[in-house]
Parts: C-alpha cells; structure tokens; sequence
C-alpha cells in the first residue's frame, strides 16, 4: 500500500462499519432488496430486479459521501406455500429444505459480490416476535375482521389447499397453468377459488369448497391514510414508473378487506386463542422480514426502522413485487399507530427474458445463480451486463451472443484498453514512478478539454446514481472512461512522444493515471472486484469519488505496481456451447439466414400495428429518439469534438435499442 505522501490524503475509503447505527440529524439510508423465496435458486432476473440493483445503490451511496450510513438488509423468503410445496416434492421437512437453500442462496450473492450488511432469513424468533406484535396490534385496533370464506379442500389429502396448492385455468386471460395466488402469464393476483377447473397440486384431485374461518385486514379503513402517504412519498422518492402506476390501479378500484391468514402449519402462528394450526399469509409475513433481520443484526433495530426523522427507506423489487411493499406492508405498519420508517424511494424493474422466453427452472432454460460460476467469466462481466442491460423501463432481453460482445467490444475494448495501456507505458518508459507536475508541459488544449467533458460527465453520473438511475450511471462511466482513450489517441502517446516531446509525455501520464484512479471510484458500485485490481495495479486504496476531477490524486513520485489484464477476450463460438447447456433457443438474430448478413448489422422489430391509441411508452420513446437526433444533427453542423458526438450517438442508438425491444414485446 502506498504512503500518504504519494496518494492524496482524505481520499481512500474508510473500511466498512460492522455496526451500524442512525446518527441523529444527519442523513442514514436504510436499503432493502425483495427477499427471495427461498426454494430454489435465484435466476438472473431475479438478481438484477432487486439484490444486484441494490448492492449498487448501497454502494454508491457508502462510497461517494463520507459519514452517510447505508444499512443494506435482505435475506431468504421461508415461509408459505412456496416452501411446503417444495418440501412436499422433495421429500423433506420445511426446516431441511430451508436449511438446504439459504446457503446456495448466501453463496450466489457473495460469488457476485453483492455486499448486505446482513444476509438474514424470516424462520427466527425476532420475525414471529415482530410479525405476531404487529398483527395484535391491529387486531387491538379494531382493523381485523374475522370472517369465513370458501376454501378450496381436497378430500384424498384430507386438507385445505393453501393458495399455491391449486392450479387452474385464469378467469382473467385463459392461462391454464395459473396459481391460486397469481397468474404469471397476466400477473392478475387471484383467490384459489377463482380458478376454472381447479386441480390439487399434490394429487391432480379436483378440490370441493368448503367454509373456513380467517382473519382479514381491512384495507378500506386504511385507504386515506395510506392514499395520502402514497401522493407524497411517490413524487418525493422519484418511484419508478410502473411502481406508481400500479400501487394507483388498486387506489382506483378500492382497497378492500384482505385475507392475512392460512390453514397451514409452516409459518408464523397467529396468536390468538382457537386459531391453532392458521398461520399469517406469507404476504403479510415476509415484509416483515427486513425489520426482522435488521433486528438478528442489531438490537437498536427500531432505531432504523421506527425513526423517520433520521432515515429515509429505499426499496429494490421487480415489479410484481410491488402492492405488497406499497399498500400491505405500508398499511400494515400504520395501522400500528406507531411511527414506523416508511418506503420513500421505490426503484422497480420490469421483466429479464432469457434468449427466446422465461426463465424456468424446472425446464432447464436460462442460468441461475450457480450456473454463472460454472462459466469461468469472473463477476465483474456478468455484473456489468445485468446492470447495463437492467430492464428499467421496459423488459429486457438477455441474449449469449450480446453478453460476449459487451466484454469484448466494451469491458475489454473499452475499459480494460485503457487501463491497461497506461499501466503498461508507465511500467516501461517510467519504471513504474510517476513523473513531476513541476516539470511537464502547461496543460493545452486537449489537457482543459478532457477535464470539461470527465467533469460534465461526472456531475450527471452522480445525479443518475442519487436518482436511482443505475443503467444511465454505467453508461457515463463507460463514456468517461471512451474519453480517457480518445485523449490517449489524440496525444499519441508511444514511444516516440516519450523520446521526442518528454514533458507533454509527462503531462499525459499524470492526466491519464488520475483519471484511471477516478474510474476505479465511478466503477466500484457496479464492479468492485475490476475497481479493487485497478487500485491494487495503481497501488493505491481504493477511493471515494470525488466532487470534481482533478490531476491531484496520484502524486508525483509515487510508484505504480505492474500491469494486470481487467477482462480476457470469450471466444464467439461460447456462444452455442452455453445456449445448449442452459436451454436457449436460437434468437433471430442468430438463424442461419442471418448469418448471410454483414456481421454487425442488426434488423429493427417491425413496429406493431396499434388497434386504437397508440401507448404512451411508444409516444415517449419516439419524442426521445426525435430529440437525440436534433441533437446529435446539431453537433455535427457545429462541428462539435468528435467524443461528445460519438457519445449523443451512443445515447441515440441506446433509446432506438429500448424502442426496437418495446415493439418486439407489443408484437409478441
């Protein structure tokens, strides 16, 4: 590790907090990921949509202002029908299978360097402890309604079919494989009893209903209140679009009273005399989850989760995932009467598709958390292709052939390319020292230029981040670092301005390695193990980011370590070994015909015929694309520098991508 008198004092990172508690009157930033079920192991979309899209904010919040206190809580889902189903299939006891998943599930997120503060389960004593407080505290506020219902119950087992123990056919889209609890082709929320021609899970057997007693919460009651906090909170917090448009529709139709028990004996037992064997539904349950294992991480957890003063709540799902955390959970906790930190800031995705369809475990296709490390492609890759592929705005499509061509047109190209070079030409010409300010060249043109646009650039980076913009970061960061090359290019750096103009060499080096060292902080939230080799080869700390670029990190005389490749080249052919192994079907793109083509072109989606009005989102996407284009027109009759071109055409084929990918979706 280098000394404080070759590296800027102040700017390294201080080391991680292993107790975390809210400092009054500043800011604390309490961060959650949708907990995963924990019967099975979590595929790509089910990280990017909640646990990898946090460990970004988590870490960019920790890392670029010192002193903010970013408590990051998840953990395994392990309650519900999910679980006993599973258990039942597998032959074991719900405890044996949740023993069984929580660690595959650990392993996943720490092989991807998903960084919690604390990796919990909701199966403790501090959850039923929690969970039964909550509930009675309803019940003592008179916004419980006991009442019957009919229940699906199969004879041959001789026991009410909890939700996910029946399927059917969907009253809403004809899907004939729909749960009772939900319909994943229309995502519709459904009781059991709605389904069409309904069959027992276990046995095929064709249910009867029959009355069973269960506890509501009444929902209308709380409307207002919640209502209110909703108008608030939403345009406050910056909630993702669908966040808001869904939690509105079921504004719009009324809340009414909701079931919040189950016959079942897997889950937290509802506390009331005569309702042994009823269990709290896993939807009322395992939001509660987060205040649960913040409480396994430290005793004070009220102080996180009952301080709304001092911590703001922000919280990372996909969008199904959605009314549970914006109108159950919220309405459960006020309903308390206590002050309870609420969700201010909603970050929400749409769907990851695997090549041609769904994920889907149970037929082979797509690649969960064990698989990528099964690969031999480091972290780092696979994180940057989730986090600049995340489907922020529409669904997206993961597709073998462009997570190749990102590592090696973009990481390796790109990234890699100049860190690498630079690294290099200072281990050569330079025996690893950086040379002297004092007698380098004066700053020209190219020098003020590079940072102008680092810093434009840098100010919009934190402005995405602060705004939980996670794909529109990476993109600046991957542009800053295209700036470090082209400022290589311009200059020319090689061997013969080493010989021939020493002091603009110089120059160049100590600009080029502070910028290095700068994006080592741009790339931590989304790569860290890439940010640690970058400071391990600079060898210097990793850093916070700071407010504005400078030549002033990386001192002169420090010594530099040797050089260390970011990323390695996948062979084009991978691409056919992985589809077969993992169950991908060939993508257009990639049939036979297609391959007649000159590589590189692409063939847009046809744009669908609209019956009626055309969507919003279509609207939207066209006024962007029309504007970028003005835009990028305009540049180039002014005949701006070539780097911020090139960046406002990136930007233009990245929207032209989103709306290729939204018509393919409205066609389908």
């Amino acid at each position: 590790m280098s000394s404080p008198a070759t590296i800027k004092a102040g700017i390294a990172l201080p080391p991680k907090n292993a107790n975390k508690v809210p400092i009054p009157g500043e800011r604390n930033v309490l961060i959650t990921s949708a907990l995963p079920y924990v019967n099975n192991v979590p595929h790509l979309g089910n990280i990017i949509g909640s646990t990898l899209s946090a460990d970004v904010y988590a870490r960019q919040v920790y890392q670029r202002i010192r002193g903010i206190n970013a408590l990051y809580i998840c953990g395994t889902d392990e309650y519900g029908t999910a679980t006993e189903t599973k258990a039942l299939s597998d032959g074991v006891t719900c405890q044996e299978l949740c023993d069984k998943y929580y660690p595959i599930h650990k392993q996943c997120y720490e092989w991807m360097e998903i960084d919690f503060d604390k990796f919990g389960r909701t199966t403790t004593e501090e959850q039923t402890k929690i969970a039964q407080d909550i509930f009675m505290r309803l019940y003592e506020r008179d916004l419980l309604v006991e009442d019957t219902m009919l229940q699906l119950y199969c004879s041959q087992c001789d026991r009410y079919l909890a939700d996910r123990f029946v399927e059917g056919t969907c009253p809403k889209c004809n899907y004939d494989d729909a749960r009772g609890d939900q319909c994943d082709q229309c995502g519709n929320l459904l009781n059991a009893t709605d389904l069409i021609n309904p069959r027992c899970k276990l046995d095929g057997n064709r249910p009867v209903q029959k009355l069973s007693k269960h506890m509501f919460l009444d929902l209308g009651k709380l409307q207002p209140q919640c209502e209110e906090w909703f108008e608030k909170a939403s345009v406050d917090g910056h909630w993702s679009s669908n966040g808001k448009v869904i939690t509105q529709s079921w504004f719009k139709e009324g809340l009414r009273l909701r079931c919040i028990t189950r016959d079942l004996k897997w889950g937290t037992p509802v506390p009331l005399p005569g309702w042994e064997g009823k269990v709290f539904y896993v939807w009322f349950d395992a939001p509660i989850g987060y205040p649960s294992i913040t409480a396994t991480y430290t005793k004070d957890w009220e102080k996180w989760w009952k301080n709304p003063k001092d911590v703001k709540l922000y919280q990372f799902m996909g969008k199904d995932n959605v009314p549970f955390h914006t109108v159950i959970f919220p309405s459960s906790l006020m309903g308390t009467g206590e002050d309870w930190t609420l969700l201010d800031t909603l970050s929400t995705t749409e769907y990851l598709q695997y090549e041609s369809g769904k994920f889907s475990k149970s037929r082979g296709v797509g690649i969960f958390g064990n698989n990528v490390q099964e690969t031999g492609v480091p972290p780092s890759v696979w994180r940057y292709y989730l986090l600049s592929n995340r489907p922020e705005t529409n669904d997206s499509l993961y597709l073998w052939k462009d997570f190749i061509a990102r590592n090696n047109n973009e990481l390796l190209a790109n990234l890699g390319n100049f860190v690498n070079r630079v690294i290099k030409f200072v281990n050569a010409k330079y025996d690893s020292h950086v040379p002297s300010i004092e007698t380098a060249a004066a700053p020209t043109a190219s020098d003020e230029n590079l940072l102008r646009e680092v810093n434009e650039r840098l100010k919009h980076y934190v402005q995405a981040l602060d705004d939980v913009k996670i794909r529109e970061g990476l993109r600046l960061a991957m542009e800053i670092s295209a700036l470090g090359n082209l400022y290589l290019q311009e200059n020319k750096i090689d061997n013969t301005l080493f010989a021939e103009h020493k002091d603009r060499c110089d120059r160049v080096v100590i600009t080029a390695l502070n910028l290095i060292y700068l994006l080592s902080a741009l790339f931590f939230p989304y790569m860290p193990s890439t940010s640690e080799s970058i400071a391990r080869q600079l060898n210097a700390p990793v850093r916070l980011l700071p407010e504005e670029f400078a030549v002033d990190s990386i001192l002169p005389g420090h010594v530099i370590n040797k050089a260390e490749y970011l990323f390695k080249r996948i062979d084009e052919k991978q691409e056919d070994v992985w589809r077969a192994k993992y169950g991908g079907n060939v993508p257009a793109e990639a049939k036979p015909e297609d391959k007649k083509k000159k590589r590189g072109a692409t063939k847009a989606a046809p744009a669908p015929v609209f019956k009626g009005e055309k969507p919003a989102e279509v609207i939207t996407l066209e006024k962007q694309i029309d504007e970028q284009g003005a835009k990028v027109r305009d540049l180039k009759a002014a005949k701006a520098d070539a780097a911020t071109v090139q960046t406002e055409v990136q930007a233009l084929l990245v929207l032209k991508k989103d709306l290729a990918d939204l018509f393919a979706k409205l066609t389908v």
